[in-house]
């Protein structure tokens, strides 16, 4: 597959400032081994990610670092798109290919998964893996199961866009999902294969779009060369739901290093401060097009998500 980079027409991260990647994950890595060779890569222990990929998992992984780390709950709330490879038959502990066998079945035929498919369409209840990162009583999940104690899961809402299948040739099925934040193809695999009588293990999965974001436009990390290969932010936030983008006066920029509370004064044109009213984000750039801050509405006026002035 050819790795279209995204090349930035801006680059406001090449200093303190930061900037966003989109990571092409591996099988043969971790997240956190993925985040290790960009923040070498960087020179900084400031990388986050915006959601991991189990082991086995490849993908799309969306990572922000400096001061774009404060965008996180931005991207976390983003739906998520997956082709799976969901093998009927027997059921883990961990519900992947890694874990140990808990269950055996007869796999289902391709009429019985489709009888049973709609339950799992629209707004339904999901019960995650007993191995996962969700905190119980302080802990991560997975740390409880490996330890031998058992673990209490509770059950959350999310929400399945699209389920189709793409594959059936037993036992192993492909299906591409679109779902909420939240959901876990784990947990629909299992619930799945015993839906249509059987058993099942996610085998192979792949984060294939963030929100508006495709893997089409990620690097690999072996393949990441350093600032030029991050994402431009227009690009990026012009994706987003309801964003404006409003240009700076000098003076605007002086008051914000300063730390100024944003006012409409400090735009080139006051005015069309009134024509951005509905937007849920305002990124103001200066003259030369160079993102120097991103807003989000508070109290009736603006506070600064990113400033990058200071």
């Amino acid at each position: 597959m050819n790795q279209k980079k995204n090349k930035p027409t801006d680059n406001p991260s090449s200093g303190d400032g930061g900037g966003i990647i989109f990571l092409n994950k591996s099988t043969d890595i971790t997240s956190f081994q993925a985040l290790g060779r960009i923040k070498k890569v960087l020179n900084t222990g400031k990388v986050g990610h915006t959601g991991t990929l189990d082991k086995f998992a490849e993908g799309l992984l969306i990572l922000l670092t400096g001061k774009f780390t404060r965008m996180n709950s931005v991207i976390t709330d983003l739906d998520k798109e997956y082709e799976a490879l969901i093998c009927f038959g027997r059921e883990t502990d961990t519900l992947d290919p890694e874990g140990e066998t808990v269950a055996e079945a007869d796999p289902p035929s391709l009429e019985e998964i489709q009888s049973v498919l709609d339950q799992f369409r629209g707004t339904i209840q999901q019960v995650p893996p007993r191995f996962s990162a969700i905190h119980i009583d302080g802990k991560r999940a997975h740390e409880l199961a490996r330890s031998g104690k058992e673990v209490d899961m509770p059950t959350r809402e999310v929400t399945i866009h699209k389920l189709e299948i793409l594959e059936y040739e037993k036992p192993c099925l492909r299906l591409q999902v679109h779902c909420s934040k939240g959901t876990y193809i784990r947990s629909l695999a299992r619930d799945l294969g015993r839906a249509s009588g059987s058993r099942a293990y996610v085998k192979a999965l792949k984060r294939t779009a963030v929100g508006p974001f495709d893997l089409s436009e990620a690097v690999r990390a072996e393949d990441f060369k350093g600032c030029g290969d991050f994402v431009s932010w227009e690009s990026f936030f012009l994706k987003l739901d309801n964003t404006c983008v409003l240009e700076l006066n000098d003076r605007g920029i002086d008051k914000m290093r300063n730390g100024v509370t944003f006012r409409r004064e400090f735009l080139s044109n006051p005015g069309s401060l009134d024509t951005a009213g509905r937007c849920t984000r305002l990124l103001l750039k200066n003259n030369e097009g160079h993102l120097k801050a991103v807003l989000e509405p508070s109290g009736g006026g603006y506070k600064y998500k990113i400033n990058l002035c200071v």
